[in-house]
């Protein structure tokens, strides 16, 4: 399965995941009306890392101007304490993804109903809807004409009378985005990857050809479910996540809104920069890599031209891993705010391994499964997903540091 026909393969459990039949708190039940819209739009993982950026931050902005605890991204309104937080909310991501998904209009109108169904009527109600009807359009605004959308200019290289395949690669438009805050996607750019000639090409050529074949004989059952298990990508392999820690310990809303929205910006952001990495170096995947492996002037490596990777290459450059640096950038707002010793235990499923459930009581033991299941899956070197973490964990903490902070 590929990194984008994933999307077909998760609409039908939507229904089931996402009936909002019962609202608690309002950020993280609308975080998953707007996965279950994100998922039906089958949008691409950084299409669906931009409208999760933009619902969660139009509810910040709603909730944090009445409960005035952080800075404000943008949005300078202030309203009475007494207005409804819940209904600003609501109303702030409801005008969000009504404009995003016309076509899904009704989901969103009966998730909206439910949601306000609780709120009781009054000024306290239509000061909260009229607020976050606000947040909403500004939102929308702030990211209009942001590069979304752009024509792929993406330019095979081949020789004039030789054939290319003709699918072309995805995200060709993300490195040119504008971001939320981590300037352009240049600023977090690696170093090259490692030269074809040295050892650390020699040691993640083998290691790769190894345990991410897909008839491999020295990958574990273990390892093979765990890729499999990572082969859900985009918002909904993070946003489970953040939704477990946040649901694990009482909050004051806006204080969740803030959290969401920073994880999902952090993604966001951290997809411009890994795009902007890949279209740079344009470097080849293990499945070219190792069925060419007789090319790369390296006498520790020795091609297999039968090699195919357990999970499907998705169409673009390898270097570095974006699952990985959306799992680092999510991974360090997540210690920001909840340390990175031991916290309240995780769970996690996933679409693309029914029945499984996987648990941990350390964020960084979920970054760094994400990583290694890439190499698992026959996807990246064990340098990439290092080099995309790193990178990740850096925009994480540039987030924290320099928006939504706390107000002194």
């Amino acid at each position: 399965m590929t990194l984008y026909g994933l999307r077909n393969a998760l609409i039908p459990t939507v229904a089931l995941i996402f009936s909002p039949t019962c609202f608690s708190d309002a950020v993280l039940d609308w975080n998953e009306v707007a996965l279950a819209q994100v998922i039906a739009a089958r949008q691409s993982p950084p299409d669906g890392a931009r409208t999760m950026a933009m619902v969660h931050v139009a509810m910040f902005e709603a909730v944090n101007a009445i409960d005035r605890r952080y800075a404000p991204y943008a949005f300078k309104d202030r309203a009475p304490a007494n207005t409804s937080a819940e209904a600003a909310a609501g109303a702030a991501a409801r005008t969000v993804l009504a404009r995003l998904f016309p076509d899904q209009r009704q989901q969103v109108e009966t998730a909206y109903v439910a949601s306000l169904a609780h709120v009781p009527e009054g000024n306290s109600k239509a000061a909260g809807i009229a607020l976050g009807e606000r947040a909403g359009t500004e939102c929308l605004s702030m990211r209009t004409d942001d590069g979304t959308g752009a024509p792929n200019t993406y330019k095979p290289w081949t020789a004039p009378g030789t054939y290319v395949p003709t699918t072309l690669p995805a995200g060709t438009e993300w490195p040119r985005l504008k971001p939320w805050f981590i300037r352009d996607g240049t600023r977090f750019r690696p170093v090259p990857p490692p030269a074809l000639t040295s050892a650390v090409w020699a040691r993640d050529y083998d290691e790769i050809k190894s345990v991410g074949a897909g008839r491999s004989t020295t990958r574990t059952p273990a390892q093979t479910e765990t890729a499999r298990f990572w082969t859900i990508v985009g918002p909904v392999s993070w946003n489970p996540v953040v939704r477990s820690l946040a649901a694990s310990r009482p909050s004051r809303l806006v204080d969740n809104a803030r959290l969401f929205a920073l994880a999902n910006m952090a993604a966001m952001d951290a997809f411009i920069a890994v795009f902007d990495a890949k279209y740079t170096y344009n470097f080849w995947r293990p499945i070219t890599a190792i069925r060419n492996g007789d090319l790369d002037s390296n006498e520790a490596t020795v091609a297999d031209t039968g090699w195919v990777p357990l999970v499907d290459t998705p169409m673009h450059p390898e270097y570095p891993c974006a699952h990985c640096i959306t799992a680092g950038a999510v991974g360090e707002v997540l210690e920001a705010e909840f340390g990175k010793g031991d916290v309240a235990q995780i769970l996690m499923t996933s679409a693309t391994a029914p029945g499984v459930t996987h648990r941990w009581t350390r964020i960084g033991d979920y970054v760094t499964e994400v990583d290694s299941a890439r190499v698992w899956g026959g996807l990246h070197y064990r340098n990439s997903t290092q080099v995309g973490e790193a990178m990740g964990r850096q925009i994480g903490a540039l987030a924290v540091k320099e928006v939504l902070t706390p107000m002194q």
